[in-house]
């Protein structure tokens, strides 16, 4: 965990029409650093103009990294980055693909410039990101920050790239994470997580927000949070607060979405409203509690929570939150929302059990797979 005063100037990106121009612009004006870290990252005309920028950029000086996930973006060739490393940039793939590892991701997506500007969200270089989120393009979002946190994201950087070979579990050094759910906490904090350290900070600190919670609001494009989780948000309805979800109308893991809906009645039965977001893919991570928001690469599933790499900043600032809710709301204009009755007469049999099985792949095998992958790995 990281924190710092409330210095940070931020600025909510919607669209990938507006987080793409935003992001090759603070390229463009770097001057001493880029730092760009990727899950996907796409070939193709998008690809190939955040590449250009950053063989600008460090031909004018500046020092250019950048770590992809090999996993992830499998499909980008390494000669790719050819006219970057031969202008003197570095370019890396974390944990290059092995099989014995594949489970183990690195999920997070960040752009930091100079160390003080960077970009968070949901957002991957691809060009399935391209649009409004309604008439095309999937719906995602991301943050612009300006100020201490992008200092605390480059030196995150540095830790992720030093560890791109991801040799053995010994090197795993990002800053561990201890918290008393009673105290008072930073106005701004950053999270980061990764598999084989036990408690994750993005629960604990959820789990902190949600004992006190009246209103809440979610919006995630793979939602299967743990247990407790879903008590405490199960709880918040039952006594009177309010609990809203965007979850995917389409989504582009489709046994992602047959598992989240297998927790659909229990949640509506609890007084839990559910919406599922209908013009384009959800891929968007926004997370609100009363005053409270979080942002950033994580969803509510346990790939996210207990085997990625991912990080989410955590903000407790009235403005923010509400313009975080004006977000939500725009966006449950574009929703349906599932009612209890509806959905116990629409549920076959047979959709009974392709939900169940889903859940169980998502929810128990996954993890154990990946369980397992990290203690093979040297020491």
């Amino acid at each position: 965990m990281s924190s710092v005063p409330t210095q940070t100037a931020c600025q909510w990106l919607r669209t990938g029409d507006e987080v793409f121009p935003a992001m090759l612009a603070a390229i463009d004006s770097a001057r001493s650093s880029v730092c760009l870290e990727m899950y996907i990252f796409a070939p193709g005309p998008l690809g190939e103009q955040f590449r250009e920028a950053l063989v600008r950029a460090q031909l004018r000086g500046a020092r250019v990294r950048v770590l992809i996930d090999a996993f992830g973006s499998m499909g980008l060739p390494d000669h790719f980055w050819e006219p970057l490393r031969a202008a003197g940039g570095e370019a890396r793939w974390f944990n290059p693909a092995a099989l014995m590892r594949f489970s183990l991701r690195n999920h997070r997506k960040l752009l930091v410039c100079d160390g003080q500007v960077a970009f968070v969200g949901g957002f991957n270089i691809a060009h399935e990101y391209e649009g409004d989120g309604v008439r095309s393009g999937w719906r995602d979002l991301g943050l612009k920050l300006e100020g201490p946190l992008a200092a605390q994201l480059a030196a995150s950087f540095e830790e992720m790239f030093a560890r791109a070979e991801f040799r053995h579990k010994l090197f795993t050094r990002l800053r561990r994470f201890s918290m008393n759910l009673s105290a008072v906490w930073p106005p701004e904090q950053i999270f980061f997580s990764e598999p084989g350290r036990g408690r994750n900070p993005i629960k604990l600190a959820l789990y902190g927000d949600l004992a006190r919670a009246r209103d809440v609001r979610i919006m995630v494009a793979y939602f299967l949070p743990t247990r407790r989780l879903r008590h405490d948000l199960r709880r918040i309805a039952h006594r009177g607060g309010r609990v809203q979800l965007i979850l995917p109308g389409k989504s582009d893991v489709p046994l992602s979405q047959l598992a989240t809906q297998s927790l659909y009645r229990r949640f509506l039965k609890d007084g839990v409203e559910i919406y599922e977001y209908q013009p384009q893919i959800l891929h968007a991570k926004l997370i609100l509690v009363d005053d409270v928001v979080y942002v950033g690469s994580s969803n509510l599933d346990p790939r996210s929570l207990r085997i990625n790499y991912e990080m989410m900043i955590r903000f407790q600032n009235r403005d923010m939150a509400e313009q975080a809710r004006g977000i939500f709301a725009e966006d449950l204009k574009h929703c349906c929302r599932i009612e209890l009755e509806e959905w116990r007469k629409s549920r076959t049999l047979w959709q009974r059990l392709k939900r169940r099985v889903a859940y169980l792949l998502l929810v128990r095998i996954d993890p154990l797979l990946a369980k397992r992958q990290w203690r093979t790995l040297p020491d």
